[in-house]
């Protein structure tokens, strides 16, 4: 559950932090009239000022909270911690090779999926990458279906990590339906992908990260079984 919970945490900081601090009214210097009960703890039954939520659209909702918090709004049904490495990449489909990837890279990826949703909220961080971004999909950081030690194609198609420094970090959540870019056989490589696929065999899928240095990819980690 820790993966989770720290998913939580990001996504409610950025919904947090979406209006700049400077730009938001500071109601503590507001002077209201006399005679017009401000000051009253409780505003009369009718009005809506106790509703514990906000009409859908008023855009008043509080941020996400963490699961079991017993107001959850990304309720997983299965978590997972990936560790992706250059030791792990591999090259080709009939014969793969080990290429070893991109040395010094590393990334861990801290997903979270709602399967009845199709959803996956993710925490991205990856360290010591070089060189650009390169893939044929329509990001270079992706969940491929394949097998320890083979390939397969990528699934799930992710921001890829941004930052300043050795640290690039991406965090957010998707829903389904997906789409990779990544067009075989006239078909996406993401359609009719379910996140569900993931949470039923978690050993046939792994996530990786694709550097111009290290096309074939620059870390790879499999899912734990």
């Amino acid at each position: 559950m820790k993966a989770s919970l720290t998913l939580c945490a990001l996504v409610a900081l950025q919904h947090a932090s979406a209006t700049p601090l400077s730009k938001r009214q500071d109601f503590t210097k507001i002077q209201y009239p006399p005679g017009t009960g401000a000051n009253i703890p409780q505003y009369p039954p009718g009005t809506g000022a106790n509703l514990p939520q906000y009409p859908p659209g008023t855009g008043q909702n509080p941020p996400p909270v963490c699961p079991n918090t017993g107001n959850s709004v990304i309720p997983f049904t299965s978590t997972f911690h990936v560790l992706a490495t250059p030791d792990q990449v591999v090259n080709g489909t009939t014969n793969p090779t080990f290429t070893g990837g991109l040395p010094g890279a590393q990334a861990t990826y801290d997903f979270g999926i709602n399967a009845d949703l199709d959803l996956i909220c993710y925490n991205i961080k990856l360290t010591g990458f070089r060189g650009e971004y390169q893939s044929p999909a329509k990001t270079a950081t992706h969940v491929h279906e394949g097998a320890k030690g083979r390939n397969g194609p990528p699934r799930l198609a992710f921001p890829n990590p941004m930052g300043n420094g050795n640290v690039r970090v991406s965090v957010g959540c998707m829903q389904g339906p997906f789409t990779t870019g990544l067009i075989v056989n006239g078909q996406d490589t993401g359609s009719g992908f379910k996140v569900r696929q993931i949470q039923d065999n978690p050993s046939g899928f792994f996530a990786d990260v694709h550097s111009s240095l290290a096309v074939p990819g620059a870390a790879r980690g499999q899912f734990p079984g």
